[in-house]
């Protein structure tokens, strides 16, 4: 048995007695435990691109983490753990700042989270995002937040590279999910492109939550880390964060994502706030942006189109695109005084932020009835696919399925054929797991 102790880096070095002596108390708390224990080993894993938390798992079953404290201060202990993690027997520095931020996130962040209870859920993200260094002050708007899969053909993953290059050229910074594939590729490009324009202060940002990074390990590109509690937590700071949104080929998690920014811009209160958004892929994604954009047209209408613009094969152009939308959104927030790190005047419902608890039986009565409001619908809609996306590859959904059988799905039949061609299209496509995981649909389409 090995056993490694090492610093917090980044966060958390600055620690009083008692902080240190709560958050290691906290951390050998049982569901606790086990949830810092798994994220703990996904981050530890990182550059290893996988999806199966369960497989991971298995090969690391000995590993533990325990967080121990003295005067000196805050110490992690890792009991075996991966030595992928280790060069010449010294931990990498960027997979020790993720660890501290599983401890600080999972942990000691919870702290911040009860403080802020009867706070607005706006102003609980900002904390966790400002406890996390996750702000460049001063800064003109500057942050391009990516979608896309992680599970793509490498003609697609070298396009967001491409793209990520285009955007970086232009001083822009990166946000993705963190993980691989198209959340890697525009980290991966823009690092390039600020060394060529001598930018050597940038941030790649990887926002996700407790159900997915267990799954999917951080990319090496990211230089900072936030685990926020929830999906909707985690949905939310990608649009309040965000000065330009570009979305790349993706599955479910992708839809969800649109879906969500979607339903956010259509609502009559944000009808005037400007957000670049971009859908981009190489010439070989036409059919994929094709689909999707009739789903959109099917489901939401076409005044949803007008939100976005579709580029394809044009990494340069792309780039413009939200370039320019960025300067536009740099206008309006100096007109109307708003900050420029944070957007506070976003209006999200409150029902928007309440976290969807995915079950059969809350799948099964999702209200999907086109004759309510678009920006309703969009919501429901966007818990559908956060639902596959559960069954799909988070450790309390896969179990789910395995006891009891795939979701359930009822919907009138003008949702269905769409809904079936869309999901069809990324069963063929293979991109709802990665392509080394044979895929068994977690949900049933029914017409009722």
């Amino acid at each position: 048995m090995k056993t490694v102790v090492v610093s917090p880096e980044a966060t958390l070095e600055l620690l009083s007695i008692d902080e240190m002596a709560w958050l290691g108390r906290e951390a050998r708390a049982g569901e606790e435990h086990e949830l810092l224990r798994r994220c703990a080993l996904a981050v530890l894993n990182c550059g290893i691109e996988t999806d199966d938390a369960a497989a991971l798992w298995c090969s690391h079953d000995d590993f533990d983490l325990q967080v121990v404290w003295h005067n000196k201060g805050l110490r992690f202990e890792l009991v075996n753990p991966p030595a992928c993690a280790f060069v010449d027997g010294a931990m990498i520095r960027g997979v020790r700042e993720n660890l501290t931020s599983v401890v600080r996130d999972l942990i000691y962040s919870r702290r911040l989270i009860q403080e802020s209870a009867n706070l607005p859920v706006s102003v609980q993200i900002f904390r966790l995002l400002r406890n996390a260094n996750a702000f460049l002050p001063g800064q003109e708007p500057h942050l391009v937040v990516c979608w896309g899969g992680h599970s793509i053909s490498d003609e697609e993953y070298r396009y967001t590279k491409l793209v990520g290059y285009e955007l970086g050229l232009r001083g822009l910074n990166i946000c993705t999910g963190c993980g691989p594939g198209a959340m890697k590729g525009p980290m991966k490009g823009a690092a390039i492109a600020h060394v060529k324009q001598r930018l050597f202060s940038p941030l790649y940002l990887g926002l996700t939550e407790p159900g997915i990074i267990a799954a999917e390990a951080p990319n090496p590109i990211v230089s900072k880390l936030v685990i926020l509690p929830d999906i909707e937590k985690r949905l939310e700071a990608f649009v309040r964060v965000a000065h330009g949104i570009v979305v790349f080929p993706g599955g479910v998690g992708t839809v969800e994502e649109i879906l969500f920014l979607l339903g956010i811009l259509m609502h009559p209160k944000n009808a005037d706030l400007p957000l670049p958004l971009v859908l981009t892929g190489p010439e070989s994604a036409r059919d994929y942006f094709a689909v999707l954009d009739a789903f959109i047209r099917q489901t939401l209408g076409e005044e949803a189109t007008r939100h976005y613009r579709i580029v394809l094969g044009d990494a340069c152009e792309a780039a413009r695109i939200v370039s320019r939308g960025i300067r536009e959104v740099t206008e309006h927030r100096l007109e109307h005084d708003e900050a420029f790190h944070y957007h506070w005047r976003l209006h999200i419902d409150p029902e928007w932020q309440q976290h969807f608890d995915v079950t059969h039986e809350s799948m099964a009565a999702l209200n999907l009835d086109p004759a309510q409001p678009r920006h309703q619908l969009a919501l429901n809609l966007r818990r559908l696919f956060s639902g596959i996306v559960t069954g799909n590859v988070k450790p309390e959904g896969v179990a789910m399925i395995a006891e009891k059988g795939p979701f359930e799905i009822r919907a009138s039949k003008s949702f269905i054929t769409p809904l079936e061609n869309l999901l069809g299209t990324f069963v063929e496509q293979h991109r709802m797991v990665l392509p080394q995981r044979s895929y068994q649909p977690c949900y049933r389409l029914v017409v009722g």
